[in-house]
């Protein structure tokens, strides 16, 4: 019988785990529901220890229970980057500030840019800074918390926390570090030295290793809470979409993973290192590899909030009445940043428009038109990214998104190209599992792709051409959209931005 592998990520909206075999064999599956916290307009939040701790525990507790078979390793990826300062003790100070949706340190970007020169950080880090990026939120924690900074010792994400709790080693992936700009040289695979004292005085640095190397074993109070063997191996993981795109192949130049959850994230991998000053310039998974990756601040979040809105229990209601609304949604056009933008925009005041209603219009339009604003948004990263250079030679799309058809059909449409489904849509747990297996040799380091043989293509989206030609003049006017719209969005954000906090939910 072979080995057994537990696979966990921490999502933004659900945490999800899998116990599966070295052959690719699913054993049984978990699942978590959680929210974000966003107390303030632009604060996007987790508590560590009732969100990412909680579910991990109990997913784990959960599927070990179901097998008698001991664990070979874990696997844990997690929403990211993040940031979760600690003390010396590793409590837990406040409150992790999330990856780009969290749009606080806008004023740190502006004042690290100014100090370090915009081409600089470009040139040495791979990106530019933006709400993506760790340092600035660091300069902010520094700036406008100051007794938590003075007792920060060090710094976790939702994967390093878990593998921190779980081994008591400190360390972080050089994939997540690359997002920790402008503290992580991309090419020298190293801490910026200068830079990193300069954003965060005094912090503890991890150690740097890649996601599947083995970091440690699970401590016995780990044992204790999570009902894994104490001695397991665990490997240091990553975030989320990398620990995905491992699961599905995406490892050859060209390849372009695109997710479909709360958030819409592309990942593409490069032939070499790229930059471009409107997408995020990173190290993959895997020593030696690059990767371009696009973001958008919204996407399944827009319609949990149609549903929630409308009163529905579920989305089935609401896919029914947009399929029988035609492309472009008799003439509706939504731009989908209901939460600022990320990707190519990286405009934290970019707001939701929706253009062109009437009388006539019904939700299902309504519901629609939030689609297609997700195929554009996905349109508009894969143009900057062709014209960076990537080739996007194969898309793979992934994620809970894809379920049901609409949603993956309309980008089809839109983008005028195919999609390749794999067999799963569970998410980066598979990945998680499948680097764990690569850590302790039941999987080879030097070809990934095997990643396929666990979670084959299954079938692949082709587009309509005459949606396709409804879609190239719905897209044009999507891109004129923003920029007519820009200067009365960002005075409405001001405006936002004098609302009284809110404290907890969504």
């Amino acid at each position: 019988m072979s080995s057994l592998l537990l696979g966990v990520d921490i999502g933004t909206a659900s945490s999800k785990g899998v116990l599966v075999r070295a052959d690719g064999t699913i054993v049984a599956t978990a699942t978590r529901a959680h929210e974000v916290s966003m107390p303030r307009p632009g604060w996007v939040e987790h508590d560590a220890q009732a969100v990412w701790w909680t579910d991990f525990a109990s997913i784990s507790e959960e599927l070990t229970a179901t097998v008698r078979q001991p664990l070979a390793a874990v696997g844990v990826s997690g929403l990211g980057p993040c940031l979760l300062p600690v003390d010396g003790q590793d409590r837990p100070l406040r409150p992790a500030i999330l990856y780009g949706v969290d749009t606080r340190a806008r004023l740190e970007i502006d004042e690290l840019t100014q100090a370090l020169g915009r081409q600089a950080i470009l040139e040495r880090c791979g990106s530019v800074l933006t709400s993506q990026a760790v340092g600035p939120k660091l300069a902010w924690l520094r700036a406008h918390e100051p007794e938590t900074w003075a007792a920060t010792r060090r710094f976790l994400m939702a994967s390093s926390f878990i593998v921190r709790r779980l081994t008591g080693s400190y360390v972080l992936d050089h994939h997540s570090a690359s997002q920790c700009t402008p503290m992580y040289d991309p090419v020298g695979h190293r801490w910026i030295e200068e830079w990193t004292e300069l954003v965060a005085p005094g912090l503890e640095l991890p150690e740097l290793c890649w996601p599947c190397d083995v970091v440690g074993v699970v401590r016995g109070s780990a044992a204790a809470e999570t009902g894994i063997p104490a001695g397991t191996p665990v490997v240091a993981g990553t975030v989320d979409a990398w620990a995905e795109a491992t699961s599905v192949g995406v490892i050859a130049p060209g390849d372009v993973m695109v997710m479909y959850g709360t958030t819409m994230f592309l990942v593409e991998v490069l032939d070499r290192p790229r930059r471009s000053p409107d997408l995020w310039g990173t190290v993959g998974t895997f020593p030696g590899t690059h990767n371009f990756a696009a973001g958008m601040a919204t996407s399944g979040a827009i319609t949990e909030w149609i549903r929630k809105l409308t009163g529905e229990s579920s989305f089935d209601p609401l896919v029914a009445e947009a399929q029988q609304s035609p492309p472009g949604s008799h003439g509706l056009l939504m731009l989908p940043y209901f939460a600022g933008e990320r990707t190519p925009l990286f405009d934290p005041d970019a707001r939701g428009v929706l253009a062109g209603l009437t009388l006539r219009h019904n939700r299902g339009d309504v519901y629609r038109a939030a689609l297609e604003a997700t195929a554009y948004g996905v349109r508009h990263n894969l143009e900057a990214m062709r014209d960076a250079g990537g080739r996007d030679r194969r898309l793979v799309a992934v994620g809970g998104g894809t379920k049901g058809g609409l949603w993956t059909q309309i980008v089809s449409d839109v983008l005028d190209a195919p999609q390749q489904l794999p067999r799963r849509t569970m998410g980066a747990c598979l990945g998680d599992a499948l680097l764990a297996a690569m850590g302790i040799g039941e999987s080879p380091r030097s070809t990934p792709i095997d990643g396929t043989r666990w979670n084959a293509i299954a079938t692949t989206i082709e587009p309509h051409p005459e949606s396709a030609a409804t879609y190239q003049r719905c897209y044009a006017l999507y891109r004129e959209l923003y920029p007519s719209t820009r200067e009365i969005t960002h005075a409405l954000a001001r405006e936002q931005c004098t609302d009284p906090p809110r404290i907890g939910g969504s």
